[in-house]
């Protein structure tokens, strides 16, 4: 039984990565419509926010619909919609239609992971490795979207950009066969507990400061490197490798130690670390310098999967909004906020900016003191245990 569920975990997880691919293609596109369509940078920003935009914030929409209706087909119609986006970008000739191409393409991201990661705790049932495992595949294909779309519109242009649609069939295919598990077990999950609203408002405002932090790094990371290593992209590059490699570490490592300390327990080891590791970031400087990033990663994406579950559990008859709030609107927000983090570079200074970031996880820090594992809410408060007989009571 658990090879089962390990094969259905790992097809779940390669399913994930095949949407979340096309987060990661439309930032290659750009260069691409600008060289061969002549797009102006504002026209080109006006792809790259439609695609974030629909691809994050639509996501709580689409998470309330599943939380009313059983829409199991929604998984493979968004993957195709995702690739189907990207396809038709290179046989779109005018702006609007290019920006229409890209906007079902961030549809398709928003619809899939509501019911996806409803599908993912039917599948694992909600184990934290498991999940941990699902939310690495979207790690996995958001960082191999300049790899495998770079090669492709390198060879044939835009023209080629049809051929990026066989990830999305794949990732179709590959997930079919565990849609018939969804009504069984969520059903479940459903009946059991009461939603509590208030922690989950806790949990969103832990995730957006994790959020903000992470995207503020990963941003201004590959400037702030060729500043205090070595000038060039090629540290800038290998910076931002290492980050999304410590993350990949970061995701499956926090489904681990949350099944060893608990998610609360594990979350707060994190930020604090995270807070630590940021500071360090802009006080080493040299080589050491990759080191302290891998650890910040790592830090910040233990608490990736942990969110997710822990917001499932905490709206255990709204798994879909939960889902839809922690893997898209609250993460939106740090895309929000990055050009307020960039005027605070320009004022001050990059190694400043980043400096200040190490206040968001020790705020983070300090909302999940009043985070409570699920479990412990549902049991009574007042509740004793029974006495024990003493030796005179005993017959």
């Amino acid at each position: 039984m658990r090879a089962k569920t390990s094969a259905k975990t790992w097809l779940l997880s390669a399913g994930h990565g095949s949407v979340d691919i096309y987060q990661g293609i439309v930032p290659v596109l750009v260069p691409f419509l600008a060289s061969e369509r002549h797009y102006g940078y504002l026209g080109l920003s006006g792809f790259v926010l439609a695609a974030s935009l629909l691809s994050s914030v639509v996501q709580p929409l689409f998470g309330v619909l599943t939380d009313r209706w059983a829409m199991p087909w929604l998984i493979p119609s968004s993957t195709i919609a995702a690739g189907l986006g990207v396809a038709l970008i290179g046989v779109a000739g005018s702006y609007p239609l290019t920006l229409a191409a890209i906007a079902l393409t961030g549809l398709g991201v928003a619809a899939y992971h509501p019911e996806s990661a409803r599908l993912a705790r039917a599948v694992t049932g909600g184990d934290h490795v498991g999940m941990s495992w699902f939310s690495l595949g979207g790690n996995v294909g958001f960082a191999l979207a300049p790899v495998i779309a770079t090669p492709v519109l390198a060879t044939g242009g835009l023209a080629a950009a049809p051929f990026l649609i066989v990830p999305a069939v794949l990732g179709t295919l590959i997930t079919l066969p565990l849609l018939g598990q969804r009504v069984a077990s969520t059903s479940k999950k459903h009946a059991a507990g009461a939603d509590n609203w208030p922690m989950f408002r806790v949990l969103s405002s832990v995730v957006i400061l994790r959020s903000v932090a992470y995207i503020g790094l990963s941003s201004f990371l590959g400037l702030f490197v060729q500043q205090r290593v070595h000038p060039g992209h090629v540290a800038g590059e290998a910076a931002l490798f290492v980050l999304y490699a410590g993350g990949a570490i970061g995701t499956v490592l926090g489904g681990r130690l949350a099944g060893r300390f608990g998610r609360i327990r594990t979350m707060r080891w994190s930020y604090a670390t995270a807070a630590a590791a940021l500071v360090a970031v802009v006080l080493i400087p040299g080589p050491a310098l990759y080191g302290v990033i891998a650890v910040t990663a790592i830090a910040l994406y233990v608490p990736f999967s942990l969110h997710i579950t822990l917001g499932q559990d905490y709206l255990p008859t709204r798994v879909g909004t939960a889902s839809g709030v922690t893997l898209g609107l609250a993460v939106s927000v740090g895309g929000a906020i990055a050009p307020a983090l960039g005027a605070l570079a320009d004022a001050t200074s990059l190694r400043t900016m980043l400096a200040t970031l190490a206040v968001l996880p020790i705020s983070a820090l300090l909302l999940a003191q009043r985070l409570r594992e699920p479990s412990r809410l549902e049991e009574p408060q007042d509740a004793e245990p029974p006495a024990k007989p003493t030796p005179a009571q005993t017959p």
